[in-house]
C-alpha cells in the first residue's frame, strides 16, 4: 500500500499523509534519547518509506546536533528530488557545535542557522523551515521576516513554526504566509485542542503537524514498566512516565489496546488513524523498517463516527497524562 498524498495548509506543499519523524536515528551529545542508534538500520527505514510513498522527513538542526541532518544527508544521497524535507532551528548552537540551550530567532541567527543545515543535508534548499521554538525576546515578525528573505533566495519553500500560540500564529502569518505549526499531539496530549490553536490554523489554512503522534511511545503498548525504557531513555525524566502517571497512562493504554485487537490492527496504528481522520497530519517517530510500514499502513484505516466517539471517551479531552517536558522544556512552549 502506498500512501496518499495531502495539502499541509494553503500555499502549496503537498505530502503524504504520514510523515517520518527522524530525531531517534541518531545520538545527541548527552547520550541517546530513545535507546540505541543504527546508522544502517535508519537508511534502510528511509528508503523504505520512500518506496511506499513516505518522503516526508522530519529533522532538525537540534538533533545530534547536526548529526541526524547529516544522516539524512546519506540516506538521500542521488535521490534529493525524491524527499521533502523539513528542519528547524532556534535552539542556539555555538561555533563549538555546542548547544547553548537558549533560544535564538534573531535576524543574523537564522541566517547562520539556514546555511548550516543546507551544508549538513547537502542540499540547495529546504522543502519546508520551521521555527523550532518562540525567542521570547525577538518580536515573531523579525524572525518571520528573516525566514521570508530565505525563501524569496530560493534556499526554503515553505515557512513553519513549532510549539506556538494563536497569537503568535496570527502574528507570524501577517508577515510571510505560515504554512504548517508543528505541535506535540496525540490521544494523549491535545493542548493545541483546547487552548484553540487547532481552530485558529483552520481559519488560517494552516497545516497542523503532530509530533510524537504515539505519546512518546506510550500509546505503542510496548511499554509495560519503566524498565522498558532504555537508562538513558529521556523519557524517564518527564512525568509521563513518572510513578504519578504511570500506572494511570497504562490502564487507559490496555482499554485502547482492546479496542485495536478488535479491529485486528495495532494500538499504534488505531492512534494514527484517529489523528489522520481530524485532518492532521502525524510525523511519527522510527528507526526500523517494520514500524514505518506499520505506520504508513495506518493511512488506510477507516473509522467511524462511533470508533470516533469511543477513543474520545476512553481519553477524553482534558484528561491529565503528565506533562510531556520536564519543568525547563515546558516553560519553553509559547
Amino acid at each position: 500500500m502506498v500512501t496518499k498524498k495531502i495539502n499541509l495548509g494553503s500555499e502549496g506543499l503537498v505530502v503524504p499523509i504520514v510523515g517520518l519523524g527522524c530525531m531517534g536515528m541518531t545520538g545527541f551529545e548527552e547520550g541517546n534519547m530513545y535507546g540505541e542508534a543504527d546508522e544502517q538500520e535508519a537508511i534502510a527505514t528511509i528508503h523504505r518509506s520512500l518506496e511506499l510513498g513516505g518522503n516526508f522527513l522530519d529533522t532538525a538542526d537540534l538533533y545530534g546536533p547536526f548529526e541526524n541532518e547529516r544522516l539524512i544527508a546519506k540516506a538521500i544521497d542521488g535521490n534529493r528530488n525524491k524527499y521533502i524535507i523539513a528542519t528547524k532551528f532556534g535552539w542556539e548552537i555555538d561555533d563549538n557545535n555546542k548547544v547553548t540551550w537558549a533560544i535564538n530567532g534573531k535576524k543574523e541567527y537564522v541566517k547562520k542557522a539556514v546555511e548550516r543545515s543546507l551544508k549538513n543535508l547537502n542540499t540547495e534548499y529546504i522543502d519546508l523551515y520551521y521555527m523550532h521554538r518562540l525567542d521570547k525576546n525577538t518580536p515573531i515578525e523579525e524572525t518571520v521576516e528573516a525566514m521570508s528573505e530565505l525563501v524569496k533566495e530560493g534556499k526554503v519553500g515553505y515557512l513553519g513554526l513549532s510549539e506556538v500560540s494563536s497569537e503568535t500564529v496570527k502574528r507570524a502569518h501577517a508577515v510571510h504566509p505560515i504554512t504548517a505549526v508543528q505541535s506535540e499531539y496525540s490521544l494523549f496530549e491535545r493542548t493545541a485542542e483546547e487552548r484553540g490553536i487547532l481552530n485558529t490554523l483552520n481559519e488560517l489554512g494552516i497545516g497542523f503537524v503532530a509530533y510524537s503522534p504515539l505519546g512518546r511511545g506510550f500509546l505503542s503498548g510496548q511499554i509495560r514498566t519503566i524498565d522498558d525504557l532504555p537508562e538513558n531513555d529521556f523519557r524517564r525524566a518527564i512525568p509521563r512516565f513518572q510513578e504519578g502517571h504511570f500506572y494511570k497512562n497504562l490502564d487507559l493504554v490496555k482499554a485502547i489496546e482492546a479496542m485495536a485487537e478488535e479491529k485486528k490492527i495495532t494500538p499504534s496504528q488505531l492512534a494514527l488513524a484517529w489523528i489522520i481522520n481530524k485532518g492532521i497530519l502525524p510525523i511519527p517517530g522510527t528507526k526500523r523498517r517494520k514500524y514505518v510500514e506499520q505506520n504508513i499502513a495506518a493511512a488506510g484505516i477507516e473509522l467511524s463516527e462511533a470508533d470516533l466517539s469511543k477513543l474520545e471517551s476512553i481519553v477524553p479531552l482534558g484528561t491529565d497524562t503528565g506533562d510531556p517536558y520536564d519543568e525547563f522544556s515546558m516553560g519553553l512552549i509559547d
